[in-house]
């Protein structure tokens, strides 16, 4: 195999890659006696087909085969060879093949750029410490307890009213005819909460056991039928039983039924959410202020095959008009990405920093014990969805290397309350959007400027 550089221009490098005629015709030899074992043909013994007669047979197909498998593994030494870092996937254009001829082609191959690391001395970032309130722990409690209270029945004569639970059966009609799923026993809806169908619950305030209501609503516009969605429905609901709720008492029994040891315990473990609720959205805060520094003073040639590819990834459920219209600010958001993308993989590789397959597990285990009742469904979705345990490990990397980037700058940690928190996050939240909004105005009134100059053309 011969390498040579054809050209190089900018981050594109051409190579000029010729293959032997012997090498071909030895590839070709292997792949005939391989066949030969498998193919059967009339007249000859399993194993026993000449190869030339094979070759006679199928010679085109084989050939084809042969030199696509040649293209993979030269393609892949020449890159290797020459040392280059690709970008996407290299383009093959054949400029000479053929039976008894050299195989010459050029790989087209666009390459990474060489990123030169910019000191982090002169970075700085505001790093967030939360303080949790005790009224701001209490109120989560009461807010618990609300969601776990208890409902006991009431007298037989006793109306239902909002915040009691009521017992029902139903049989529904659409103009008059029954429907796949118009049959319910047993439902049980809180009312004033407005969960079952909208204004449904409403209806029942009023009710008494033994009692039928006619109810009339709309099944909602995502109903899984589609044909059934935003119908008007009748329902004919059997009231079979009406409960008010009982408080929660709020003691240590409470605390051990919510998993905790005692009440110490369980606002511990409030605070300790809370608090990470609230750092996750700083941290976020904190991400992007270094993020925008990084952006700032790295200047890098980035490959337009990359660039072109994060653009149809942003973009490719949008209609012809949305691409277009946005097509600038939507390239200036791929370009950001994927250069914070390289200069973030650079940290990595420079400081050897990987996410093992025991990290990617005790995460995995983490999100597996956070979400408790569900730990089956979460494990097996990370199971039967490889990409989602590598789109996880991408992320992992991505905070260690941000964790090691914080550790190099200037780190100014702030103590804040929660009043404090909600404030910066709001902004920061508020600025993005105006931003946003900024860059689509930008884009737009570059069109109606472009149009104006082609009309006075």
């Amino acid at each position: 195999m011969k390498v040579e550089i054809q050209s190089k221009k900018g981050l594109r490098t051409v190579l000029s890659v010729v293959i032997d005629k012997k090498t071909i015709e030895l590839k070709m030899n292997e792949r005939l006696n391989e066949l030969q074992k498998e193919v059967s043909l009339k007249g000859f013994r399993p194993g026993k087909v000449p190869p030339s007669l094979i070759k006679s047979q199928f010679g085109k197909s084989i050939y084809g085969e042969v030199i696509d498998k040649v293209l993979r593994e030269t393609s892949s030494k020449a890159i290797f060879e020459k040392k280059l870092k690709v970008a996407g996937q290299p383009k093959i254009d054949l400029k000479q093949f053929g039976e008894g001829k050299d195989l010459n082609y050029e790989l087209q191959i666009d390459c990474l750029p060489n990123i030169q690391l910019k000191p982090l001395t002169s970075f700085k970032a505001i790093g967030y410490k939360i303080k949790i309130e005790k009224k701001v722990i209490e109120e989560k409690l009461k807010e618990i307890a609300d969601q776990n209270k208890k409902f006991e029945n009431k007298q037989k004569d006793e109306v239902a009213k909002i915040g009691d639970q009521v017992v029902f059966n139903y049989s529904a009609t659409i103009n008059g005819e029954k429907f796949e799923g118009s049959e319910g026993k047993g439902v049980q809806i809180e009312l004033g909460k407005d969960l079952f169908i909208k204004d449904f619950d409403q209806q029942l305030s009023g009710v008494k056991i033994g009692e039928t209501k006619e109810i009339n609503s709309v099944l909602p516009e995502n109903h899984p039928n589609k044909e059934l969605a935003n119908k008007k429905t009748k329902f004919s609901c059997e009231i079979i039983g009406i409960k008010k709720a009982v408080k929660s008492k709020i003691d240590d029994e409470f605390a051990k039924m919510m998993g905790a040891k005692d009440m110490t315990d369980l606002r511990n473990l409030i605070e300790k959410q809370i608090s990470s609720q609230y750092l996750q959205a700083l941290n976020s805060i904190t991400k992007k202020e270094i993020l925008d520094q990084l952006e700032k003073n790295h200047n890098i040639d980035l490959p337009k095959n990359l660039i072109d590819q994060e653009v149809h990834l942003m973009t490719q459920n949008l209609k012809a008009e949305e691409k277009e219209k946005h097509k600038s600010n939507n390239e200036k958001i791929a370009k950001s990405r994927i250069k914070l993308g390289l200069i973030l993989n650079e940290f990595g590789e420079k400081n050897n920093l990987k996410i093992s397959d025991q990290e990617l597990s005790a995460e995995i285990q983490k999100q597996v014990k956070g979400m408790p009742g569900q730990e089956k469904m979460v494990l097996e979705y990370y199971q039967k969805n490889p990409s989602a345990s590598q789109s996880l490990k991408g992320s992992m990397y991505e905070e260690k290397i941000i964790n090691l980037i914080k550790s190099k700058i200037k780190l100014n940690i702030k103590e804040i309350d929660t009043v404090e928190a909600e404030k910066i996050i709001s902004n920061f939240n508020k600025l993005n959007v105006d931003k946003k909004l900024t860059d689509k105005t930008k884009s737009s009134n570059k069109l109606k400027s472009d149009s104006k100059k082609i009309s006075k053309k």
